[in-house]
């Protein structure tokens, strides 16, 4: 039984699951659209939302808590902080679209683009 095992796993242990999360974060902020796996997306979605939404308000606790999350990626969260929060301000939420396209990989798995929206 899973009780209380939120997310998916990705098949690796948590460290590297982790690894896979930061990056893919800083991929996406610093080229605002990235092509990766559904799965992937849909779990990236809602971490990449929360730090938008730290990002709108611009105080050293939320920047801390940012590059926390980020690895200390000074470059992704001046952009974040300075480029992307800002169209945001106005913006409930919902910053990001996953984007579903065919299925290129020779395995087949679902791809998606997840983007932010415009």
């Amino acid at each position: 039984m899973r009780h209380h095992h939120k997310g998916r796993s990705f098949g690796r242990p948590h460290d590297q699951r982790t690894a896979l999360m930061r990056s893919l974060m800083r991929s996406l902020i610093i080229h605002e659209r990235i092509s990766t796996t559904e799965a992937k997306a849909k779990e990236l979605r809602p971490i990449i939302e929360k730090l938008v939404s730290h990002a709108r308000v611009d105080s050293v606790a939320n920047r801390r808590l940012v590059a926390a999350r980020l690895g200390n990626d000074d470059e992704a969260t001046a952009k974040l902080f300075a480029a992307i929060a800002p169209r945001y301000v106005e913006r409930p939420g919902g910053y990001t679209r996953i984007i579903k396209r065919s299925a290129t990989a020779t395995d087949g798995r679902k791809q998606a683009y997840i983007a932010f929206v415009a």
